[in-house]
């Protein structure tokens, strides 16, 4: 009788320390397989970026009105989340310029006015024939002109 409590009693200390174990072990394979898909995940995602940002799209540019004293647009120059500015000073209106961009680099044109009262200016982006994005502004400065986001990823 002695003996078979002793195993019961071994048996009943062990339990814990068998969950223990099993928990581990459980843990371990769920995390294991997380960081797995997780890392699929990543690649995947890593090279639709990829993707996207070497896509190129052409868009047109264009700014009517007058007394415009300068236009800066994102020309395709530079990264797609740091593009190089161009400028045209004293540019004859209306103008219009299509560029080449790349993924997610978004089109922009920013006409500027200096003259207070004798601005009238209107700005467009057209992507594939469609305008989209169109703003217009009187005064000093047309704030912020045309910034579209990305016609790739929007």
């Amino acid at each position: 009788m002695n003996r078979t409590i002793r195993t019961a009693r071994t048996a009943r200390t062990n339990r814990p320390v068998r969950a223990a174990a099993h928990a581990l072990a459980i843990a371990g394979l769920v995390l294991g397989l997380g960081a797995c898909s997780a890392e699929s995940v990543d690649e995947a995602i890593a090279k639709g970026v990829d993707t996207t940002v070497d896509e190129k799209y052409e868009v047109t540019y264009e700014v009517t009105g007058k007394s415009v004293d300068e236009i800066t647009y994102h020309g395709g120059a530079g990264e797609a989340m740091e593009p190089e500015l161009e400028t045209v000073k004293s540019p004859t209106l209306p103008w219009k310029k299509t560029v080449e961009l790349r993924g997610i680099m978004p089109p922009a044109v920013m006409p500027v006015a200096v003259d207070a009262g004798g601005a009238d200016v209107t700005c467009t982006i057209t992507y594939k024939g469609k305008v989209i994005k169109e703003a217009k502004g009187e005064g000093m400065l047309t704030a912020g002109g045309c910034v579209a986001v990305s016609p790739i990823v929007g």
